[in-house]
């Protein structure tokens, strides 16, 4: 690795404005990593070099001119290619959009863009985010940059993969069950899933729209306070995003890396660690509570008593979206369209052939179990007993919210898991998201923040959940937490990672 590329956003951005080196300088180090090891990681499924430099030279030809700059310009990112990229593919790890250019940018590309960040490619996903290890991608799996035989985390485990191998300082991932956060954890990253309608979803390819929020991946929580910043706001073209400013996420950040936790009520989540959680994984989470106590934190043991219905709730909710948002893909107006071989050319043979060539099994598997809960026999049953349970949760995160300032829970209940362990046991699969899936439910913010080694050697996540619209919190204990553990350790986690 070059120097460029082990420096965190924040420091390349400040080296920047210095004149220590160009956007160009910046962008091809991340591409020539990216060629080194690519074919061992696999997180990028397009990689836009000419784009990228053209966009670096631009914003180092206005930094020249004395133009002013965005905090971010220059600094390239990664973007799950479940976001919309006017002239890259956009395929969401799907063979129905296998090849498909959007004619538009999602509103959080324009943000990006029109910040100077060159965007240097697509990364790797579980097909249409429908996932917890990127093993469903139609493109091939990526593999973890601490061990490459274990999964990366999902649905973004090409983001996720991509920051921890040093690949890019930034990157873009949706959360819809924890599928920023619980790929954080697995790989030593840290990753935020805002208040829901915080960022605008205009241009991101819906999964479930309810559940679903972009948000950051990076290496260090300033990072993802200034990329968080860049990308939030109102945006008109999004019927849910909130019509207000986001409270100060920099400035809680920088408050945060002192460490000191004087006076914040942390609320350990009874329901959330324990049983069914690596022993590995619940010692790092008990050793960062304690490191909180010792600076300064009032920490309250809280009890949610819905939580453990909230997963059976979301797959309900979950499919039943996507059932009707995956609808569109018909073979009639872009994408894969497949005509049967024998027989008339009809829309509903077409349709059948498309969706069943262009669709992977995961998809189709959630597709029908939403179909199924949204029937004229089972809606109130399946479907509107989930939303009445999803109305619980959110009492019990009101609840909460009135006893302590955050709530904290390991990211993940274990560790990365070998490729192929989990394939055939779906629950055990989807069970990665147990701890992730209730802040969806709600609304409210949640940040992944590296906790330390499992006895596996293998990343632990230690999560950080706060009330809808105060991402702040997540940010000044997040920030405090890893200057907490990084005195411990000496350095960050993540040059504690084999090198590739």
């Amino acid at each position: 690795m070059t120097d460029l590329t082990c420096l965190s956003a924040a420091a390349l951005a400040d080296g920047l404005a210095a004149g220590e080196y160009t956007s160009v300088d910046v962008t091809q180090a991340h591409l020539n990593r990216i060629a080194d090891v690519e074919p061992a990681i696999h997180a990028f499924l397009h990689v836009s070099a000419e784009e990228a430099l053209a966009a670096a030279r631009e914003t180092d030809a206005k930094r020249a001119a004395g133009q002013k700059m965005a905090p971010l310009a220059g600094v390239p990112i990664a973007i799950k290619d479940l976001v919309v990229t006017k002239g890259l593919p956009t395929t969401a790890a799907s063979k129905i959009l296998e090849g498909w250019i959007p004619p538009y940018d999602a509103t959080i590309i324009e943000r990006i863009k029109a910040a100077g960040l060159p965007i240097l490619g697509k990364t790797n996903l579980d097909e249409f985010a429908m996932g917890s290890s990127t093993e469903h991608s139609a493109f091939g799996p990526t593999r973890n940059p601490w061990d490459l035989g274990r999964i990366p985390g999902g649905s973004g485990g090409g983001s996720a993969a991509a920051v921890a191998a040093f690949e890019a300082p930034l990157a873009i991932g949706t959360d819809t069950g924890g599928s920023i956060r619980q790929p954080g954890a697995v790989t030593g990253t840290v990753g935020v899933k805002p208040t829901y309608g915080s960022i605008s979803r205009y241009g991101c390819i819906a999964m479930a729209s309810s559940l679903d929020q972009a948000g950051p991946v990076t290496r260090t929580v300033l990072d993802a306070a200034l990329l968080h910043e860049l990308l939030g706001g109102h945006d008109p073209r999004d019927s849910t995003s909130l019509n207000e400013p986001l409270p100060p996420l920099v400035a809680a950040a920088k408050q945060g890396a002192s460490g000191d936790l004087t006076g914040v009520r942390v609320g350990v989540v009874k329901e959330m660690h324990g049983e069914g959680y690596q022993p590995g994984v619940e010692a790092r989470f008990n050793e960062a509570v304690a490191q909180m106590q010792a600076a300064g934190a009032e920490v309250i043991e809280v009890s949610c008593p819905h939580f453990p219905y909230a997963f059976d709730a979301y797959y309900l909710i979950m499919p039943a979206e996507v059932s009707s948002n995956l609808a569109k893909f018909d073979g009639m107006r872009f994408g894969l369209r497949v005509e049967p071989r024998e027989g008339p050319i009809t829309a509903e043979r077409v349709m059948s052939a498309t969706r069943g060539a262009g669709f992977g099994p995961e998809v189709k598997r959630r597709i029908i179990l939403g179909t199924y809960a949204l029937g004229a026999g089972h809606f109130d049953e399946y479907y509107g007993a989930a939303q009445r349970v999803r109305t619980l949760i959110q009492r019990d995160f009101a609840e909460a919210y009135a006893q302590v300032d955050v709530l904290v829970s390991p990211t993940a209940p274990t560790t990365a898991f070998r490729f192929g362990e989990k394939v055939d046991d779906l629950m055990a699969m989807y069970l990665n998201d147990v701890a992730t899936i209730p802040a969806n439910l709600a609304g409210v913010p949640g940040i992944s923040v590296p906790a330390g080694l499992s006895d596996d050697a293998m990343p632990v996540g230690f999560q950080i959940l706060a009330p809808a619209k105060a991402d702040d919190r997540l940010y000044r204990v997040g920030a405090a937490l890893e200057t907490l553990l990084e005195r411990q350790w000496g350095a960050p986690l993540l040059t504690q990672a084999p090198a590739l």
